[in-house]
């Protein structure tokens, strides 16, 4: 406590002030696996509304700060293990990366804050422009600077089914909306009842009873929604043609994934376990993200022994392996996906469009060339083509290799492009046992709803596991077991869901009026302001 009194003293915040903003940092983590209390976050962002509720602008920005940090350092504190075990940084090292990843991610809560207070709207103005201000600045964190859409407080309801069913309309980015909305009639609630003003501004009953009311109104109308949608879904996919498909999950330790010495053994491991699922007819076998451990096609001897091994099968296979190609002089390496015919031809391949940051390539190499990947690899990666889909019969299949699956607009060109199917293949080995791969595929659950598209994952050492078009959890396996799993999934090519259509229509609409506010704010602070008489001289 005095170390929080001596913090205090700092930065101007009272330590009330601050416990609040780091209670609600804490209280938007529990909302994600492991803990997964997806009521959380509906009142998480009270206590920070609390805190900032009677600050200036400057001081409302370090509490929106250290909610900031209080959240992405515990939601995101699976970085340490991984860069230390995986990246060989040492400890330290790797504590500064992830404090100074969190403190630039805490950026687009400080800057909420700050706009809050700045504007020092009403409570009636607030209730529609801080969710909108939420929805954009969760955006632009999605797509500035590569994008890092990472835990987006939508996907925290995965698990309420009926609600979630709205994002084939307006993305994960419509469930934040909801959140948000709530927190805000739930603190003006409280307020009134306790006789709290908010920017000096009182709020009254009138105002939180409608706003309660359009609240639940448009939550029950989600809800409705739904029901109905997912109803409609079952419908479609009981009548849609149904491929029987395998994941495998070969468990491999990351420690030994690239030793030399063990390859052979790895691909013998897969087909060990592909072969477990052959009595259940599979028309589809998939392995994860660089599954084979070599480059395909380049490494003459294993390619031979994995399409060898394919051919002795009978099913389509679509594998993980990274490819090594020299283009006019120029090394190329890529993250692939190879989809293989059951004679052993290799169909198709897709390239990883959305690379890792310093784990694939370093971005902005040119200025920062001291700068190194935290992953060991052979050069830097190259990127393929947006929206490619590979071909097994007459099925278009959409693949997300690993980090691409947290990017909704990737999934949704994919089923632009016709894709029936999407897969998703990663390697979640670096997460170790923590709550990173279940955040992870959760937030691939949603790919599947927005595009109404069944999805498969396959992951090296978990989870893997079906998704079906309402975003229902089919099957999945455990961390760090060996795992084969096989089931009947619906193939849909002709729904096309107005996000596939449209995109984000819903944040264009709250980045318009947020900016508007902002524009009209501006404006009046700087031909009008706060204490100047005007009026017609006498």
């Amino acid at each position: 406590m005095e170390k929080l009194k001596t913090l205090s003293y700092g930065i101007g915040l009272s330590t009330q002030q601050i416990a609040l903003a780091i209670l609600s940092g804490l209280a938007l983590t529990a909302g994600f696996p492991p803990v997964g209390w997806i009521a959380a976050p509906w009142a998480a962002f009270v206590l920070l509304f609390w805190a900032i509720c009677d600050l200036d602008a400057a001081k409302s920005l370090k509490a929106g700060l250290i909610a900031g940090l209080s959240h992405y350092l515990s939601l995101l504190f699976w970085l340490v293990p991984t860069m230390n075990r995986y990246g060989y940084l040492p400890v330290w090292l790797s504590v500064i990366i992830l404090i100074l990843l969190a403190f630039y991610l805490s950026l687009y809560t400080a800057l909420f804050t700050f706009l809050i207070a700045w504007l020092r709207m009403g409570p009636a103005a607030s209730l529609m422009i801080i969710p909108a201000l939420w929805v954009s600045l969760e955006y632009l964190r999605g797509v500035l600077f590569t994008g890092f859409p990472w835990g987006l407080i939508g996907y925290s309801q995965y698990d309420f089914l009926k609600l979630v069913q709205i994002s084939d309309i307006f993305g994960v980015y419509g469930i934040g909306f909801l959140i948000m909305l709530a927190n805000c009639v739930l603190f003006f609630t409280l307020a009134c009842l306790s006789g709290r003003k908010w920017f000096n501004k009182s709020v009254g009953w009138p105002l939180v009873t409608a706003s309660a009311a359009f609240t639940i109104f448009l939550t029950a109308g989600a809800a409705l929604y739904g029901h109905h949608r997912l109803a409609s879904i079952d419908k479609m996919t009981e009548h849609a043609k149904k491929m029987t498909i395998s994941v495998i999950q070969g468990n491999i330790d990351q420690d030994v994934k690239w030793d030399i010495e063990f390859r052979n053994a790895t691909i013998d491991t897969y087909f060990r376990l592909s072969r477990q699922e052959l009595g259940l007819n599979p028309d589809l076998i998939i392995w994860p993200e660089t599954a084979a451990p070599f480059y395909f096609g380049y490494h003459a001897d294993l390619t031979e022994k994995v399409v060898g091994g394919i051919r002795d099968m009978g099913p389509y296979f679509l594998i993980g392996a990274p490819t090594f190609e020299i283009i006019e002089e120029n090394d190329q390496y890529y993250n692939s996906a190879y989809m293989i015919s059951p004679d052993g031809r290799v169909l198709q391949r897709y390239d990883k469009v959305h690379l890792v940051p310093f784990g694939e390539y370093v971005p902005f190499k040119k200025f920062l060339p001291f700068l190194g990947k935290i992953v060991e690899q052979v050069g830097d990666f190259n990127t393929g083509e947006i929206g490619s889909t590979l071909k097994w019969g007459q099925i278009d299949t959409g693949v997300l290799i690993c980090y691409e699956a947290i990017f909704p607009g990737l999934a949704a060109k994919l089923v632009q492009n016709n894709s029936g199917l999407l897969v998703s293949i990663t390697n979640d080995a670096w997460f170790g046992d923590t709550g990173a791969p279940y955040q992870h595929f959760i937030m691939a659950a949603f790919r599947a709803i927005e595009t109404r598209r069944s999805l498969v994952r396959a992951a090296n050492t978990g989870i893997s596991g079906f998704i079906d078009p309402s975003g229902r959890i089919l099957g999945q396996t455990g961390l760090f077991k060996e795992a084969a799993m096989t089931r009947k999934l619906p193939i849909i090519r002709s729904c096309q869901t107005p996000y596939t259509r449209h995109g984000d229509v819903l944040v264009w609409v709250c980045f318009i009026a947020s900016m508007l506010y902002v524009m009209i704010k501006f404006l009046q602070i700087k031909f009008f302001p706060k204490g100047k008489k005007y009026g017609r001289a006498t």
